[in-house]
């Protein structure tokens, strides 16, 4: 029965409506077929109309879809990767990384509106735990430059913080950038490899995680992180040897300050490795990331699983700095502007030290650094030959021990300006990481 036919049995032969009461009462189920075919009208209606509408949003949303740009011009050297986080690659690009001759300008695919919902923020595949002056800004800052990376622009302190920890695994992630299910995202904090608890805590959160270390000679370390502390304290410390020694005439090790146990580095090592086999740790060796950065990155992403993408194109030398430097990232720097150092307070001088007290830390260090070599599995160079080139050495005239007392009052307001510098949530970027020369 067409829909035609029903319209004119419902409307009937044109009668009067005496005429149509009365053919009403003679013949009932007349009455009641034509109510049927009524309401199996309206119902027809009301299914073609929903049917309409739903394809008019369809095709709308298709519209809105296909009219999305294909492409952008973008270069490798550029953060493209890192703020235009709604793009991807798609497996018919020609990636950078494949053919290091067509680097420059590349097209990227725009990803589709339902993948584009897979980019979200998540949990680190891999941290970057230490050490305290070791070099750890310039790795992650080496690293954000990888289209297969997205790293934490700050130190979140969750591990080593219970202020912090208490808030959760979800407060945690919302501190991490948003990425896409192909990208790794890693988290810096320095402080997380000398806190007891911190193995633990992070092995609970993930017992894959891969996990680095910038390691660099502990007696350099220690004065650098020295120099920090100076700097910061506007000059006002007394002299590196009187925080690092027990007496006067500087000849017996104060080792139990912070300054000289950090770089005990196989104290902390074996912590992490009651949680974590080696296999997941990877050591970084600060000297040689400051005189050949890219044989120590690419070591870097081999270990992270990432394609190669680093090479000697990233890096220039910065001569009023006196080591290797990021080219800009920016594509609107001027051509022969390079601008991707770090802050001003990387590479700052160190302070002179006496030369006895730098042979005693070189002597307490030796055998710690002997077991550090033999549980890595590797030897990161012979400390007295870093040390010459980087420490300016001079001798002090020896201080009477009456001034022993106030030796003792300074430690301590020493020892309080070191835990607000490694606590510290405003110098968080810049301050617990340098590639001090």
């Amino acid at each position: 029965m067409t829909l035609f036919s029903i319209l004119q049995e419902i409307r009937g032969p044109g009668l009067t409506t005496a005429e149509k009461r009365e053919v009403h009462a003679k013949n009932p189920k007349h009455m009641m077929r034509k109510k049927y075919l009524q309401r199996h009208l309206w119902f027809t209606c009301c299914l073609l109309t929903i049917g309409t509408l739903c394809c008019l949003i369809y095709n709308q949303r298709q519209s809105l879809s296909e009219n999305v740009p294909l492409t952008f011009v973008a270069t490798a050297r550029t953060p493209s990767y890192q703020t235009k986080t709604h793009h991807r690659y798609t497996k018919t690009t020609s990636h950078s990384w494949e053919n290091k001759e067509t680097r420059g300008i590349e097209e990227i695919t725009y990803i589709d509106a339902e993948n584009e919902r897979e980019l979200k923020r998540r949990l680190p595949n891999a941290l970057v735990i230490g050490i305290r002056k070791g070099g750890t800004r310039a790795v992650l800052d080496f690293l954000s430059r990888h289209p297969g990376v997205k790293v934490c622009p700050r130190e979140v302190h969750f591990f080593d913080r219970r202020e912090n920890y208490v808030l959760g695994l979800e407060w945690y992630r919302e501190q991490m950038p948003p990425s896409l299910p192909n990208q790794i995202t890693i988290e810096k904090t320095p402080a997380y490899f000398v806190t007891d608890d911190a193995p633990e805590l992070v092995f609970n959160m993930s017992s894959s995680i891969k996990l680095l270390v910038v390691v660099r000679d502990p007696t350099v370390r220690a004065i650098s992180d020295y120099a920090q502390l100076l700097e910061k304290s506007n000059g006002t410390l007394r002299p590196f040897e009187d925080y690092v020694t027990e007496n006067s005439q500087h000849r017996i090790l104060r080792k139990s300050t912070p300054l000289i146990t950090t770089g005990i580095y196989v104290d902390h090592l074996k912590r992490w490795l009651r949680y974590f086999p080696l296999e997941q740790i990877h050591f970084i060796n600060g000297e040689e990331l400051v005189k050949n950065p890219v044989n120590e990155m690419q070591i870097a992403e081999n270990f992270l699983n990432l394609k190669p993408f680093i090479d000697d194109d990233l890096f220039y030398y910065n001569e009023t700095k006196g080591f290797l430097c990021l080219v800009s990232a920016n594509k609107k720097e001027k051509e022969g502007v390079h601008t991707g150092c770090l802050s001003e307070s990387k590479g700052r001088p160190h302070p002179p030290v006496n030369e006895d007290v730098v042979t005693l830390l070189r002597d307490f260090y030796r055998p710690l650094n002997e077991d550090f070599y033999q549980v890595v599995g590797r030897s990161f160079g012979k400390v007295k030959d870093v040390v010459v080139d980087v420490v300016v050495v001079v001798h002090y005239d020896d201080v009477d021990d009456d001034d022993n007392d106030e030796e003792e009052e300074d430690e301590d307001i020493a020892l309080i300006v070191y835990e607000q510098q490694t606590n510290s949530d405003d110098d968080d970027d810049d301050d617990d990481d340098d590639d001090d020369s």
